[in-house]
């Protein structure tokens, strides 16, 4: 099966955010980028909500008919509460810190062991799918499987950055991880930095690879080829 799509709806807040009012309208873009195509809807809430509210986490939750992934670090109480409110189909941790621009790097997941076991159990109790964020690394994927999650999401910036100049070389790591990836028993998701040049290539490289979640490319490339087109060509480069 093709990986799936799941779309980042931060920036369309964030246009929104920027004027006040309720243009664009985040829940109607959810709804027609999932009608376009999409598989499903990341949010990335932060304490300062600066993009995505809370409050739109809770209504999205109500309309969308596939799946809700909701990104963020679990040591704000606040996103746990609402995790366990809203019941999402995946909670993706991320080890971002309140004043972070975007995410840049993923969980040690041997010496943060003690704190995501705990953490991973409380959502995975409540049936949500439990995936961590993870630089392509196999010791770290292999301490992710010791913590108990469903998946790893492998964070994929160093590779955008480097896959024009060698994308083999890019992608080697990420081979590597997808490959201990499969043989603990792990789901395999990927993120950040994605585009219409590099996603097809990573994708054809992890052949166990679950999801990608992309959303400032996505959101931009939309500019100007429209959101419909856009949609059906990140899926196109999935096949």
């Amino acid at each position: 099966m093709p990986a799936k799509l799941s779309v980042n709806i931060n920036k369309i807040a964030t246009l929104r955010n920027s004027r006040g009012g309720n243009n664009p309208d985040v829940i109607k873009a959810a709804l027609d980028i999932e009608r376009f195509g999409a598989d499903g809807i990341t949010v990335h809430p932060r304490p300062d909500e600066r993009h995505i509210r809370y409050a739109d986490v809770r209504e999205l939750k109500k309309v969308i008919a596939t799946e809700l992934n909701i990104e963020g670090n679990p040591v704000e109480e606040s996103f746990v509460q609402l995790v366990l409110e809203t019941l999402p189909a995946q909670v993706t941790l991320v080890p971002d810190s309140r004043d972070q621009l975007t995410s840049n790097h993923g969980w040690d997941t041997i010496k943060e062991a003690g704190y995501l076991k705990k953490t991973i159990a409380l959502f995975k109790e409540k049936g949500i799918r439990v995936s961590i964020f993870v630089d392509p690394v196999a010791a770290m994927v292999a301490g992710a499987k010791d913590c108990g999650t469903d998946r790893v999401e492998l964070y994929t910036e160093a590779y955008a950055r480097d896959y024009h100049k060698d994308r083999d070389a890019a992608a080697k790591d990420y081979v590597a991880a997808a490959q201990e990836a499969a043989r603990v028993g792990l789901g395999l998701n990927a993120g950040h930095d994605l585009d219409l040049d590099n996603l097809q290539f990573l994708a054809q490289q992890l052949p166990n690879l679950d999801e990608v979640s992309i959303g400032h490319a996505l959101i931009s490339d939309a500019l100007y080829y429209g959101l419909q087109n856009t949609v059906q060509l990140y899926k196109r480069l999935l096949q």
